[in-house]
């Protein structure tokens, strides 16, 4: 297993560990707000992973069947436990329907992506796509926090974790919907023309069949 799987697979691996982390049986430690500390670190460079090893798999050249099925599944894996984590470890931002919402995208576009490859054509990310992982990220850091923090007071300056944590969760949501609903206009356009060449292709082949049996 060359290095970026290995990473790919590490970050399987995090998924227990960071439901671990977000749960009653994680040992507090000696000051207040540890559990949120560790598990919003934790689940940040987690995330930052999926980056790293696409890059390493680029950059070496080891790009791999194996690395093509795992990645995508290692990343759906994480934040669906987070998320579903989160309705219970702060179920004040992260609701069960917003649960619902980000896990059924991920599910939409995994069906999709595999009726696409089927079909034997693919689907590219999107700005919007791209930008949904970076909310992502964000947000589920910060509504980890706010289970220790409301507001943080720097100096002078006074930082609404909790508000950051609401407006990020249901903007993730949003842009779940909206990345969703990209997608599937995207898959349904290639897949429309897809099916239109192939039956051109029929036509053609049973047009030529016709001249071959009256020639």
């Amino acid at each position: 297993m060359n290095l970026p799987n290995s990473i790919t697979v590490s970050r399987i691996a995090a998924v227990p560990i960071l439901i671990w982390m977000l749960s009653p049986h994680f040992p507090h430690g000696g000051f207040y707000g540890e559990q949120e500390i560790v598990a919003a670190v934790f689940f940040i460079l987690v995330s930052i992973s999926d980056g790293v090893d696409g890059f390493l798999a680029r950059r070496r050249g080891q790009i791999t069947t194996m690395g093509m099925l795992l990645d995508p599944l290692a990343d759906k894996l994480l934040i669906t436990a987070a998320v579903i984590a989160l309705v219970e470890y702060n179920p004040h931002v992260v609701k069960p329907w917003i649960a619902v919402v980000v896990i059924g995208r991920e599910f939409l576009v995994t069906g999709l992506r595999s009726i696409a490859s089927a079909e034997g054509f693919t689907i590219q990310a999107s700005d919007v796509g791209k930008l949904k992982t970076v909310i992502q990220i964000v947000s589920v850091s910060v509504a980890i926090l706010d289970h220790g923090w409301h507001v943080w007071h720097i100096g002078w300056f006074i930082i609404p974790v909790d508000l950051i944590a609401v407006v990020g969760i249901y903007y993730m949501a949003g842009i779940a919907v909206i990345s969703a609903i990209e997608y599937f206009v995207a898959f349904w356009r290639k897949i429309d023309h897809a099916s239109a060449g192939s039956r051109k292709r029929d036509n053609a082949f049973v047009l030529s069949r016709k001249k071959n049996v009256t020639g």
